[in-house]
């Protein structure tokens, strides 16, 4: 797996990827995970993050340790989530540390956003977007699980009105990461999905391509680049994936290569 948009890190066995933008403001701890450097087994081998894949949560617990250490983040400030494809996106803050971790979870929710210091938004994915926002102006971060649903219904757009309407993020400010999806090589569509873009207002033109078969291939990292811009982000504040998670299955999970017998990643964000 080799990247020249994103930056790979190795710390012994554990692998994750980093997003060079968010990086360089300085103000956050950041990973996205991959499948590799943890302790599960079997088709979940060996860094499953999540906790409802039939796994033993104290193997999962020790994976999010494992990750937590090498970027300098603490378990207990995690924040999760039980993602549905919802376009639900809401603030977070220091009381809810631990939700979904040490107790229960927040319900058909897709995207966090916080201006709290030292509490961790975690989304989880096996090919759909990851998006990870920073505003280094008010202090404020989010994150936001993007499948194809969540991107029609531009999830990405409404993360980053929140910020805005709750905090006073000016757009312009905004640093935003797309990162490791199911890339355009691999995700084959039909017409209904095709549709559901075209009738959200998304140049189709530039995120489809038509096969023979009267399929389509679909870039998501694309399609959610326009939902950012459509938000007010400037391009050049935008980190996006070269990273097919498909393509790289040994190193990521992929429910388009693996089916359901798959783990989850995580994208985790903080800030310090």
């Amino acid at each position: 797996m080799v990247s020249e948009t994103l930056k790979i890190n190795k710390n012994g066995e554990l692998l994750y990827i980093t997003f060079p933008k968010i990086a360089e403001l300085g103000i956050t701890n950041h990973a996205f995970s991959t499948r590799l450097g943890g302790v599960s087994e079997g088709f979940l081998s060996s860094m499953n993050m999540s906790f409802n894949r039939g796994e033993k949560a104290e193997n999962v617990r020790k994976n999010y340790e494992i990750l937590c250490n090498a970027v300098g983040i603490k378990t207990e400030n995690l924040v999760f989530t039980k993602q549905t494809h919802t376009d639900n996106v809401i603030v977070v803050t220091e009381k809810d540390r631990g939700t979904g971790f040490l107790k229960p979870s927040f319900e058909d929710i897709d995207g966090l956003v916080t201006n709290c210091k030292n509490v961790a938004l975690v989304t989880q994915f096996a090919d759909c977007t990851p998006l990870l926002f920073c505003d280094p102006e008010k202090k404020v971060i989010g994150s936001c699980h993007s499948g194809w649903r969540g991107t029609v219904k531009k999830i990405g757009l409404k993360t980053v009105e929140l910020m805005k309407n709750t905090f006073g993020c000016n757009p312009q400010d905004i640093v935003a990461a797309i990162g490791p999806n199911i890339g355009s090589c691999c995700y084959e569509v039909d017409e209904p999905l095709f549709e559901a873009f075209s009738n959200a207002n998304f140049d189709t033109e530039k995120i489809f391509t038509k096969k023979e078969n009267g399929k389509y291939m679909l870039d998501l990292s694309l399609a959610n680049k326009q939902v950012l811009l459509e938000a007010g982000i400037s391009e050049k504040n935008i980190d996006i994936t070269d990273i097919c998670t498909c393509c790289n299955s040994t190193e990521m999970f992929s429910h388009r290569a693996h089916g359901v017998n798959r783990g989850n990643m995580c994208a985790i964000i903080e800030l310090k």
